[in-house]
């Protein structure tokens, strides 16, 4: 008895010194974890977190595939980040309903905007499947066979729950580098509107300056309601007669606010994580991925932000392109940053030595895990690696020129009758309203010259021997040409693909070239990548088996996952952080604004945040007005409009973002630096009271 009593208490002691760190799954969350989260603060018991319809995973969705998001009131509403709500915001603005500049609030129901392709989904429950597929010998088949039993799985899995719910579907994700596998019942809510949202200037304060940075004052919020058929309460498609949706849970807003060492918990969708990664495919992501992303976005931006300056009608167009691609070159940069600055790769090879020698005296694995191996796979890939992510980046991404020319090559509708193939056609609808001529015309010419200066001249498509012999390498001559001559630019031309003219067409042609060159390198990566992929499944096996006394949490997938830990600061530039901001420091940078424009914003704003007396809105312990605060909480992608609760499940915040320091967390969580940066939910229903006088939605939230 005292020798377990001595090991569950090493084994609490390691883990509260990693309390921090982890994604974990909600459904078999590790007693040890569960009991280190109660004698942190948390309040509520297991059943409280996710059996039964009371159940607080019950309030928090996956937001549209991307996001995450909070049901806060019994009629539906639902609070994630202004940047997730992004496009929504944009779609619905015009240059005299500019929403995205002066916000937006629906004084009643009616007039709630409604949002094409966009989503909650509720997890309704959660199961390993891994002994099932164990029973057919799964981890010995090849990973085409794998690949296809698990889809084929998950349409039986589907088909069996719809049998008992048609709204329900069941998703089958792999975990642990796919050494197990969940299967995931999930409902979607498709009839989801714009309810309330801030102007840009607070939503996307301090903009490219401020991202991933520490101290915050941006007040990232929007309000969505999900709509439910009128008779079921259940998923309905969009329609005038839909209901607001009645959930089984929602989560109180709390105004008590925090302290330093509260109890901090996030529930949310985590995108991707990588933290089992081997040291050659971090050199990979370091030298092939994100140095390419930050140098192809960091080119095309350039151009971007030229043009939106330039007028309003293109910075409305481009907003939301301009912020998703800005978003991940930062990232990108600041995680190379992270990777030299700690030694990253060195120290995973230090690890990886640890493992050969536990496996030479183990055996573990013997015959499989090669490391050596792994070594070669990854070299053999770089160079087509490093080139697919080139070519991607620089066509596949904010071009509609080659939007067009890739939807003709593959996977466009055919129009026309069907027993008449030269009349059959293609044909483009006007979506003229979504892009720019002049700056895609610009972007498309730097992003010709970009990579070609990138890459071998091996890998170059062949309209580069035009813009050479017909052009003098004059790029823009080549894509003016391209855009006069081609019909792929020329909204509701019926391009009939089985004539001549379509395939003499130079944007068609185009578009091929670049798909030639694509397909090309795919079969060159793909003939490394399923034995690359193995062996960082049998790597994965390894470290949790080496390490089989400590419970270990899979890399995020976006799937449910929590995170627990503490409101705090942490040593920035060696001096303390503080763990909030407050109302004074938002003005500060404010007056900042004729030299950083990140930092513009209405006079109304600055006057709110320049009040005496912020009334109940004031922190009891700070006496301040308190906007964004920091926890230790470990983020990433997806993450984003993650609520933020207390111990007892309240609302205090919600997640939107990481700080510059730990921005290599998705493949190294470093405790001392890595922080959750949220917006404080004071500071949310602040700005709907009093910027929004939004009473009807305070009623709503029971914020008297």
């Amino acid at each position: 008895m005292r020798k377990l009593f001595l090991l569950l208490t090493c084994v609490a002691a390691s883990l509260q010194s990693r309390a921090d760190e982890g994604m974990w799954t909600i459904y078999n969350l590790p007693p040890q974890v569960f009991e280190i989260m109660q004698n942190e603060g948390l309040t509520m018991n297991y059943n409280d977190l996710y059996y039964g319809d009371d159940a607080l995973k019950n309030a928090v969705v996956n937001f549209s595939g991307y996001c995450t998001g909070v049901v806060v009131s019994p009629n539906g509403l639902v609070f994630t980040n202004h940047h997730c709500g992004f496009e929504a915001i944009r779609s619905h603005s015009t240059v005299e309903h500019d929403y995205m500049l002066n916000g937006f609030f629906a004084k009643s129901y009616e007039e709630e905007l409604p949002n094409k392709d966009m989503f909650v989904s509720f997890m309704v429950d959660q199961v390993d499947i891994t002994p099932r597929l164990e029973a057919i010998g799964f981890d010995q088949k090849s990973n085409l066979f794998r690949e296809l039993y698990i889809d084929s799985l998950t349409n039986a899995l589907t088909d069996s729950v719809k049998r008992i719910d048609k709204t329900l579907h069941v998703s089958v994700d792999p975990f642990y580098e796919g050494n197990r596998y969940y299967a995931t019942t999930y409902q979607d809510f498709t009839d989801l509107r714009l309810v309330f949202t801030v102007p840009k200037s607070m939503g996307k304060f301090g903009g490219e300056t401020d991202n991933w940075m520490w101290p915050r004052q941006t007040c990232d919020f929007s309000v969505f309601r999900i709509y439910a058929d009128p008779k079921t309460n259940g998923p309905a498609a969009y329609s005038e007669d839909n209901v607001p949706y009645h959930p089984k849970r929602w989560a109180k807003v709390s105004m008590d606010g925090y302290r330093d060492g509260d109890y901090a918990m996030t529930i949310g969708y985590p995108g991707s994580t990588e933290r089992y990664l081997s040291s050659y495919g971090i050199k990979q992501m370091h030298d092939a991925d994100n140095t390419v992303r930050a140098q192809v976005r960091g080119v095309k931006q350039d151009v971007m932000i030229k043009h939106m300056r330039a007028s309003e009608a293109v910075r409305i167009k481009y907003d939301s392109k301009y912020a998703q691609s800005s978003n991940y070159w930062k990232n990108s940069i600041g995680m190379n940053k992270c990777i030299d600055s700690i030694g990253i790769i060195n120290q995973k090879a230090d690890f990886e030595r640890r493992i050969r020698q536990w496996q030479d005296s183990t055996g573990y694995l013997k015959g499989k895990l090669d490391f050596d191996k792994m070594k070669r796979l990854y070299e053999a890939n770089f160079e087509p690696i490093y080139t697919f992510y080139n070519l991607t980046e620089s066509f596949f991404r904010s071009n509609e020129f080659f939007r067009r020319a890739r939807a003709v090559n593959h996977g466009m509708e055919v129009k026309g009758p069907e027993d008449k193939p030269k009349k059959q056609y293609h044909q483009f609808d006007d979506n003229s309203d979504e892009w720019d001529a002049d700056l895609e015309k610009e972007a498309l010419a730097a992003m010709l010259g970009n990579y070609a200066s990138h890459v071998d001249s091996k890998y170059l498509p062949k309209f580069y021997s035009t813009i050479k012999t017909k052009f003098g390498n004059d790029y823009r001559a080549y894509v003016d040409y391209l855009w006069q001559k081609s019909d792929l630019m020329k909204t509701g031309k019926r391009l009939y693909f089985n004539k001549k003219k379509f395939k003499k067409d130079p944007g068609v042609q185009f578009g091929n070239d670049i798909m030639e060159v694509l397909y090309d390198l795919q079969l060159k990566m793909t003939e490394n990548m399923d034995e690359i992929e193995t062996q960082e499944r049998y790597l994965c096996d390894a470290v949790v088996r080496m390490e089989q006394d400590m419970p270990h949490y899979s890399d995020a997938n976006f799937t449910m996952r929590l995170s627990y830990g503490q409101v705090g600061e942490y040593l920035l530039n060696g001096e303390p952080s503080g763990y909030y901001t407050t109302a004074e420091s938002i003005v500060e940078k404010m007056d900042k604004a004729k030299s950083i424009i990140d930092y513009e914003a209405e006079p109304i704003m600055r006057e709110l945040l320049s009040a005496k007396d912020f009334g109940r809105y004031t922190d009891k312990t700070s006496g301040k007005m308190q906007l964004c605060f920091l926890t230790n909480n470990d983020i990433t992608g997806g993450n984003s409009g993650s609520p933020m609760f207390n111990g007892k499940g309240e609302l205090i915040g919600l997640a939107f973002d990481g700080n510059w320091d730990s921005l290599s967390s998705d493949i190294f969580f470093d405790k001392k630096l890595a922080r959750c940066i949220g917006v404080d939910i004071r500071f949310v229903v602040y700005m709907m009271d009093r910027w929004g006088h939004a009473n009807r939605l305070l009623d709503e939230l029971g914020v008297k």
